[in-house]
């Protein structure tokens, strides 16, 4: 590793402490001289001195005290002594002043010579737990290097929990190579924390295959390993890697403590897997797992997404400990099913039991009022969370707000909120409203829109799917057809709609005209089965839906092949009569299935849970929970 100047480094963790150092000086202006060599006595001083200075630090819980622990340390002649100097980085952590404590530690009158490699571990420690100032860390880390103090293995857990902050893959890498350079690589705690780092680094999938192979090549893991790496499958997404390694945990005897059935139950809220996640909890009994608040939380999230919000608001009601996440996972979970009545009624009562709210919980709370149609409401909670609870709204919040708009078709009020943000809309918010506009038939408007947006964000797929789909909805089909070619060659692919069903405790995943499966026929006569009897029952297919230029027998006949039809067909072939459907469908479920989907709920007696992109809908009797309001 090349190592910066050394004069470069310290000026990097020096702060404005021009006023400190000057105090210093007149507290102790001969605090660098030593004309003779110390005598025995003054070593027994200097030993005194030393042992109440630290004393001092292990009692002070104020930053006032610290300010005059500083002073007494100057006076004391302790201000190169490193083990006083490490307990008042570790004091200074701990009160969440580190700055204050570098500006004492990396001053001119500093000799950063005499510092040993557990002060220099100590601080880089101090500032890797500090979140906005992880890369000062790494600023030490060299620096120590620079001042030929070599590392130990405590050092590198404390640098690559700042490289995972950072998230540079390069930056972990070649940390990585000082690990294996200075002969760390079998540590157990530094594989640990490689692993983690991987986890966390950005840039695609890259990190998560370097986390496997560090993982893979560890000559003894331990429970920690174990949760590192499934917590880095669901971290990017790889629920089902997740939930196969686990497996893979278990079969191997390694017992997993509370942060891996943490991780675990995430998996099966991104797979949908409500089976297995009901499995989870029996296991987490059985085994006499630590119920921490943190694994009841990842509970009632877990059964709130996988459809279950009954059995998650009943969990939420015996937990004997709550934290703010308790009560955003039970808002955010009824919002999800279209039970905003519920929801606000929750938050009402957080509030009262003396809970603050912030500013996570009001995304859950608007967006409750969204899914529900409580505009009012919404729009008193908006205004609510300036005046009463003094949280600036983010443009997640805006966000929700255009979304309930939007949701109620109120196209033009949308967009004049959008004009008058004080905070520039992200795309997210302009292709809300183009949606809206599409599918409330503005759709001079949202091509307009559509069009700016990709002159902002030329190379983001989804803003040409919009315009494809306005030209569609437009019948505009030579406009269309250039749209797509445009696609064709930048490269650029739709995200394919995909339904995932649990059954027997294995994940199926279906895409639209999916024919890999081994029932593929049977599943394909179902759903012509079921065309017949829904026809017979009234249903009309939604053709247009079918974003194509082909006649209405080809338009329904590419409606049936989409994926939540398939799963569906699916789940009526190999589940007992009566019983309950859930499915998880990657994108928002389109009216032609919602539409079905309410008629074979009634013609077969079933009661479907489908879970899409932005919330549930409970399918019974030929009605939806969502009131055809999504």
């Amino acid at each position: 590793m090349v190592c910066p100047d050394h004069e470069n480094l310290k000026s990097k963790l020096i702060l404005s402490n021009t006023n400190l150092n000057r105090q210093n000086r007149v507290a102790n202006p001969h605090n660098h001289q030593h004309p003779h060599p110390p005598s025995t006595t003054a070593a027994g001083n200097t030993r005194a001195a030393e042992q109440s200075c630290l004393a001092l630090l292990q009692a002070c819980n104020t930053f006032s005290k610290l300010t005059q622990i500083h002073t007494h340390i100057l006076k004391s002649g302790l201000q190169n002594n490193p083990l006083v100097l490490t307990k008042f980085t570790a004091t200074s952590s701990d009160l969440e002043v580190i700055n204050y404590a570098t500006s004492f530690l990396f001053s001119p009158e500093s000799d950063t010579r005499l510092y040993d490699t557990f002060l220099y571990n100590t601080i880089t420690r101090a500032y890797a737990q500090t979140n906005n100032l992880k890369a000062k860390a790494i600023d030490v880390y060299k620096l120590m290097l620079e001042r030929k103090k070599l590392p130990n293995k405590f050092t590198y857990p404390f640098v690559l929990k700042a490289c995972a902050g950072i998230g540079d893959l390069n930056l972990g890498k070649s940390v990585h190579g000082s690990v294996m350079k200075f002969g760390f690589g079998d540590e157990v705690n530094v594989q640990n924390t490689l692993v983690h780092m991987y986890c966390c680094c950005r840039g695609g999938e890259g990190g998560i295959e370097f986390a496997r192979k560090v993982f893979d090549e560890m000559y003894k893991s331990d429970s920690v390993s174990w949760s590192a790496m499934i917590g880095g499958y669901v971290r990017v997404g790889r629920s089902s890697d997740a939930i196969n390694l686990f497996r893979e945990m278990q079969i191997k005897g390694v017992c997993p403590d509370e942060i891996t059935m943490v991780s675990v139950l995430s998996a099966c809220t991104g797979l949908g897997a409500l089976e297995l996640g009901k499995w989870v909890e029996s296991y987490v009994e059985k085994e006499r797992v630590q119920k921490n608040v943190e694994l009841s939380n990842a509970l009632v999230d877990m059964f709130a997404k996988c459809g279950d919000v009954d059995k998650a608001t009943n969990l939420f009601r015996s937990m004997r400990e709550r934290n703010i996440v308790s009560w955003t996972s039970v808002i955010g979970g009824l919002a999800m099913h279209g039970r905003g009545v519920e929801a606000v009624a929750v938050f009402e009562e957080m509030v009262r039991s003396g809970v603050t709210p912030d500013d996570v919980v009001f995304i859950g709370l608007l967006s409750a009022c969204s899914h529900s149609g409580l505009v009012d409401k919404g729009k008193r909670y908006f205004d609510s969370m300036r005046k009463d609870f003094s949280i600036v709204p983010k443009i997640e919040h805006y966000g929700c707000m255009v979304d309930m708009l939007c949701r109620a078709g109120l196209v033009k009020e949308a967009l004049k909120f959008v004009q008058e943000m004080p905070i520039d809309p992200n795309p997210v918010v302009w292709r809300t409203l183009i949606n809206a506009c599409r599918a409330h038939g503005e759709l001079k408007l949202g091509e307009k829109i559509t069009r700016q947006l990709i002159r902002n964000e030329p190379m983001h797929e989804s803003n040409y799917v919009l315009l494809s789909n306005i030209y569609a909805k437009m019948s505009d089909w030579e406009k269309k057809t250039r749209i797509r070619e445009a696609m064709d060659m930048k490269g650029m692919k739709k995200i394919p709609g995909s339904t995932m069903i649990e059954l027997d405790n294995e994940i199926y995943e279906f895409v639209a005209g999916d024919k890999s499966h081994a029932q593929s026929k049977e599943i394909y006569e179902m759903v012509d089965e079921t065309g017949k009897e829904m026809k017979r029952a009234g249903y009309m297919p939604t053709t247009t839906e079918v974003l194509l230029d082909i006649d209405d027998e080809d338009k329904e006949d590419t409606l049936n092949r989409h994926s939540e039809k398939l799963a569906i067909a699916f789940a009526l072939l190999n589940t007992p009569p009566g019983t309950l459907i859930r499915i998880v469908k990657n994108l928002r479920v389109c009216d032609d299935c919602h539409s079905a989907t309410k008629f074979i709920s009634k013609i077969y007696n079933r009661e479907i849970v489908v879970r899409d992109r932005n919330r549930f809908h409970h399918f019974k009797n030929g009605l939806c929970s969502c009131r055809d309001f999504w």
